[in-house]
């Protein structure tokens, strides 16, 4: 499916969930890797607030651009955000949504603050 690329720039993005280990397989603990690179991959949580609306988001980023210095509750930057629509059947049951992914996480200032 066609990924999307995020304009992020008038966003405030504050960090919900500290970076974890993205698993694949629940039941065996294997842990998510690039199809391309083969870098571990890691989640965090987000909220995304742009023109006074708000989503809680999972972001995907591999495990070398997460930087050192983030704290939950704090304006993160996420070069590189790209939004991937997706579809699936899972016993029997159709899924959809959306899958978030950035090259990086790391500290970031408030785009809020700076327009008003």
């Amino acid at each position: 499916m066609r990924v999307i690329r995020v304009d992020a720039s008038t966003a405030t993005i504050l960090l919900t969930e500290a970076p974890a280990p993205k698993v694949r397989d629940r039941q065996t603990g294997e842990i998510a890797k690039d199809a391309v690179s083969g870098e571990a991959l890691m989640t965090i949580g987000v909220v995304y607030i742009d023109e006074g609306e708000s989503s809680l988001i999972q972001v995907t980023i591999p495990e070398s651009g997460v930087t050192d210095g983030l704290t939950v509750g704090a304006p993160v930057s996420l070069p590189g955000l790209v939004a991937r629509p997706w579809q699936s059947v899972f016993n029997g049951r159709e899924r959809h949504g959306i899958a978030y992914r950035a090259t990086a996480v790391m500290p970031g200032a408030l785009q809020m603050a700076q327009a008003g």
